[in-house]
């Protein structure tokens, strides 16, 4: 960490064995994390309550470079529990972070679309045509929602694609904007 880790507590006392704790769990973050330039821990009694005693709350802040992150997380009736988990949830954000920042966000593959090509509703099967122009085998049961009998050539449908004994085959299709 660029910065020095601020630790505070509210209605209550830390101890140096809290304090070291969470002294740990914040050098870890910076392992994940190495541009972290000013991180704060509040430990907070916010109320006690008599039946179900004394929760402890842990809230972090972190200022990154570009923004702010805050983890705060469920009061927990074990101190140790409640830093663990907003360590945990702290970790998780900076790792997200990062990855946005390197560009490295999921990307979804695009689901492909063909038309019905040839369809032959009494053997139970037709063909999708692809904007590739390749043909790709589907039968009944691979058509959703039981639309296999609406079926028409050239309606636009969404398919997988796999592998067939005979060649590629669709083994799910679906009607496109159903």
């Amino acid at each position: 960490m660029k910065l020095q880790l601020q630790i505070t507590a509210r209605n209550f006392e830390l101890t140096d064995l809290i304090r070291e704790n969470i002294q740990e769990k914040a050098e870890k973050l910076d392992s994940v994390y190495t541009h972290i330039m000013r991180c704060r821990v509040v430990v907070e009694v916010p109320h006690r309550h008599k039946h179900k005693g004394i929760l402890y709350n842990v809230h972090i802040y972190m200022t990154v470079p570009g923004g702010e992150l805050a983890i705060k997380r469920e009061p927990n009736e074990d101190i140790y529990i409640a830093i663990r988990d907003s360590f945990d949830a702290a970790r998780r954000q900076l790792e997200d972070y990062a990855r946005k920042q390197r560009g490295d966000t999921k990307r979804h593959e695009e689901t492909p679309h063909a038309r019905i090509s040839a369809i032959f509703l009494d053997k139970g099967y037709g063909f999708l045509s692809t904007s590739d122009g390749r043909e790709i085998y589907f039968h009944e049961n691979s058509v959703l929602n039981g639309n296999f009998k609406h079926l028409q050539i050239g309606t636009e449908v969404y398919f997988s694609e796999e592998e067939g004994e005979q060649g590629p085959q669709a083994s799910t299709v679906r009607v496109v904007g159903k």
